[in-house]
């Protein structure tokens, strides 16, 4: 700085000194970089503007506003913000030599003084830049008033690269700092197969917050080239309005723990719903009474639709008997008569009870009614063929199913029939329940919709079922070799010609079976011959419909378990299993060495990805894994996205079946990928298939998952012991659901892709397994809770609880998604597959909607 002192102190026409009363240097040019200084003398607080020269032609602009401290000093300046530095552009990066030189706003030219110093002046520079490949990098956007991007750098003609090292950044064209690319950017990594460590971020400063929109520049530097994505026009925060607006978000934050808090308090504190299953006769009583008023109304409403009436087909109702407790059988026959829908016929078909009183009381009933007629028997030849020689003689339009000591809901065949006229369906059924014989109703059967699934396991069908009378002679007579389960292997062969939305489920009460001390529904172990019946039904149905399979009953009973057999017409297809993990690596290699030695399947892959895990043990488990041939290891440096991390994971794999198995899950059954493979193929419909889930403890986690419950989804029999029933058997019978959990789920892998996979925008952690599986749904396709792949999980381990506070944010954000996209549908309104005679919002199968707050039938 000697020099710039004695040339500046001159009275004039000294070498630091222009015309017009400005002076400054050029002093340095390094690494295609200039720099120097100028200031107007006789107005110092104004900052020189100096014309950029290349060859003798103007390509810039540059302030003269950087600090230079030394001149200060030197000249007594009131301010130092007069020195300036300019990046040579990169097209001037060539072998060619350029002239660049610096032009004050009075014409003059700012000279260059070089490592000669005063005694080396000249009024302007030859340079010459070597040709350099073009960089890699982008601006990728602004968050939280930080500036974010990256830059790569080719080393040399081998493909390797580096970060760029410095970028300058500049708003409205004013440089405003200098950021160091060296943060990690895994996914940058990842893609270029380069250094991670290539990311940049600029705070912008204070000064800059607030106002309107501003436009971003970014440059690598050496050589001044602008990333991809620069410019940015874009608004930043003031500290003010960035304070106010974090406490509104931390308030938002505060009170929805508190709300969940309060939730919690409420379930605990406030009394039960009005009804349960253990009150079900008093809210039998009140729905009852609502369901006659309901007829009612529905009756009201089709005749002020002012339409054409309503059409009444004859409905043939089927009555096989044979030595029925008689006053039981009055009330049968007497809760026909009492219908009120009154185009029906009642056959009796009386299967050699040779009984006296019997035979006068269908006698008398014959007389008083035209509608009622009895074909009789010599002897006995069972329930089938008796039941058979009604259906024969039906000549209704309907046909319903009816047992000689059971009682209908005096409104039932009405709400059938109407049933049957506005859905279009062939085969329909309904809800029934019990009565003992002091009038209690008990055991209520609240059925899903139709089922197939959940039909292999159980006739949960049963009563009261309604067909359409050409259908069911269509299919043909009921069978003796079925005995005890003859109404099951019927409705089972309707399955086989009737399409599913043919069939249709009346969610009402209109059915109560007795229970007499012979009666199935006091005790199975009665008629243990009908869970065998059951058992050859089943899977007689299976080989007929070419899906061969082992059949047992489950503890005696006549719920069942379907094995299915293998395919052996070609090699078993591939199968990738994908386990995201983020550092847990002890929770991972449980999880991972039990699927290894439990899994017996041939032909699958275990993709390992590694969310950018840092624990320490690290390496010496992804230096075990490698070692093992099934095993594969992706590592993904990004924020934990459960949805993305699975995404990417089978991106570009030929696997057809895709599973989706959390690190907190113990493998234990040998053939699990048998018996999910089995399920998924079972039916060139079913999509999507799920496993049973225990916890440690051996209690229930997951049998699969039902939706609009609790708000958006829910688990039922949460908590029940693993080896227990759950409400009739579904807790141990494989069905089909509206979603299971992503915890352990296998998909087709052309069904994932058409969905376009997991929702990585707006689910990226909870609830998108239930979303993929309701746009499954969407399409048409099933999606299956298989009850026989048995599972330890944990749950939630990896991630932590949703209603933590620094999660319930994130949570409460994609709960929302949920109901926007979802809330609308029918299905989420009315899960298909629980019922609207259970709560939606209390204990799951157990506590009972308030029957007052049904529509009209």
């Amino acid at each position: 700085m000697a020099d710039t002192a004695r040339a500046t102190g001159k009275a004039d026409g000294g070498p630091g000194r222009a015309r017009g009363g400005f002076g400054g240097y050029f002093d340095r040019y390094e690494a295609a970089q200039a720099s120097g200084w100028a200031t107007d003398l006789q107005a110092a607080q104004r900052i020189v503007v100096l014309s950029v020269l290349v060859d003798g032609e103007v390509v810039d602009q540059v302030l003269c506003d950087g600090v230079r401290e030394d001149v200060r000093a030197a000249l007594g300046l009131t301010s130092a913000r007069v020195g300036f530095s300019y990046d040579i552009p990169a097209r001037y990066f060539t072998a060619t030599p350029h002239v660049l030189s610096f032009r004050l706003p009075d014409g003059g030219v700012l000279s260059y003084m070089g490592a000669g110093g005063v005694g080396s002046l000249a009024p302007s520079l030859a340079f010459t830049e070597p040709q350099r490949a073009d960089l890699r990098g982008h601006l990728d956007g602004m968050a939280h008033n930080i500036l974010r991007g990256w830059t790569l750098r080719p080393l040399g003609p081998d493909g390797a690269t580096t970060a760029a090292g410095t970028v300058l950044i500049t708003c409205d064209d004013v440089r405003i700092g200098l950021a160091r690319a060296d943060r990690m950017r895994g996914d940058v990594g990842a893609a270029n197969d380069s250094d991670p460590c290539c990311g940049f971020e600029f705070v912008v400063p204070p000064d800059l917050r607030g106002g309107g929109p501003r436009r971003y520049r970014a440059f690598a530097l050496p050589g001044m080239l602008e990333l991809a994505g620069s410019p940015l026009l874009t608004t930043t925060v003031s500290d003010l309005h960035e304070v106010r607006l974090r406490t509104l978000a931390a308030g938002m934050g505060r009170l929805q723990s508190e709300l969940a808090r309060m939730r919690s308090e409420l379930d605990l504190l406030l009394p039960s719903e009005g009804y349960h299953l253990e009150d079900f006769d008093r809210w039998a009583r009140s729905y009852y009474d609502t369901l006659r008023a309901r007829v009612v109304a529905g009756r009201a409403l089709a005749a002020s639709a002012g339409g054409e009436a309503c059409a009444t087909p004859l409905v043939s109702v089927l009555l096989p008997t044979w030595r029925p407790y008689v006053p039981d059988f009055v009330a049968a026959v007497e809760s026909v008569i009492a219908q009120t829908y009154d185009r029906w016929e009642l056959v009796i078909v009386d299967d050699g009870s040779k009984s006296d009183e019997l035979t006068a009381c269908i006698e008398a009933f014959c007389r008083q009614d035209p509608r009622i007629r009895c074909i009789r028997r010599s002897r006995n030849v069972g329930i089938a063929r008796a039941t058979s020689l009604a259906m024969q003689s039906a000549r209704g339009q309907w046909t319903a199913f009816f047992d000689h000591d059971d009682l209908l809901v005096d409104v039932a065949l009405e709400v059938m029939v109407r049933a049957a006229a506005t859905t279009g369906a062939l085969l329909l059924y309904s809800d029934e329940d019990k009565i003992d014989r002091g009038g209690t109703y008990r055991e209520p059967n609240f059925k899903p919709d139709w089922n197939y699934r959940y039909l292999l396991g159980c006739n949960y069908v049963c009563h009261l079922t309604m067909v359409d009378t050409a259908t069911m002679l269509r299919v043909g007579p009921l069978r003796r070799e079925y005995d005890g389960a003859q109404d099951h292997d019927f409705v089972l062969r309707c399955s086989e010609i009737l399409p599913p939305g043919r069939i249709h489920h009346v969610p009402e009460l209109l059915y109560h079976w007795r229970i007499t001390p012979n009666s199935t529904a006091a005790s199975v172990s009665n008629k243990q011959y009908a869970v065998e019946a059951g058992v050859r039904c089943v899977a007689d149905h299976l080989l007929r419909t070419g899906h061969p399979a082992q059949v047992d009953a489950i503890d005696r009973l006549s719920i069942y378990r379907v094995e299915w057999a293998p395919d052996s017409t070609g090699p078993l297809p591939a199968i990738s299993v994908i386990v995201p993990f983020r550092d847990q690596i002890a929770i991972t290699r449980a999880c991972v060495l039990s699927l290894l030695r439990h899994t017996e399947y041939e032909t699958y892959e275990l993709v390992l990805v590694d969310n950018w895990s840092t624990a320490p043990e690290l390496q010496e488990f992804l230096a075990e894994m490698r070692s093992e041939p099934r095993v594969r290891v992706l590592r993904i440096e990004e924020g934990f996205n459960y949805a993305r991390l699975n995404n990417l994971a089978v991106a570009g794999s030929d696997a057809r079946y895709f599973v989706f198995l959390n690190n907190d899950v113990r493998i234990s059954d040998p053939r699990w990928l048998h018996r999910m493979l089995g399920e998924i193929t079972a039916g060139s419909d079913v999509g999507i298939v799920g496993a049973k889930l225990l916890y440690p403890d051996r209690t229930v986690q997951h049998a699969g998952v039902l939706v609009g419950m609790h708000g958006v989804a829910a688990h039922p029999h949460l908590g029940l012991p693993g080896s227990e029933y759950g409400y009739v058997g579904r807790a141990r019978l494989s069905q089909e659901l509206m979603a299971v959990t992503g915890a352990c789920m296998m998909v087709r892998a052309a069904l994932f892709r058409e969905i376009g996979g997991f929702d990585e925008v707006g689910l990226p952690v909870a609830y998108n397994d239930v979303d993929l599986c309701l746009k499954a749904h969407e399409r048409g396709w099933r999606v299956v809770w298989c009850a026989e792949v048995l599972a330890e999980h944990l749950e939630s381990l990896s991630r932590g609880s949703d209603l933590r506070p620094e999660q319930e944010a994130r949570f409460f954000r994609e709960r929302q998604v949920m109901l926007e996209r979802w809330g609308d549908r029918a299905f989420f309104r009315q899960d298909p597959f629980y019922n609207p005679s259970l709560s939606s919002t209390g204990r799951l199968f157990y506590t009972l909607a308030d029957p007052a707050g049904r529509a009209p039938i």
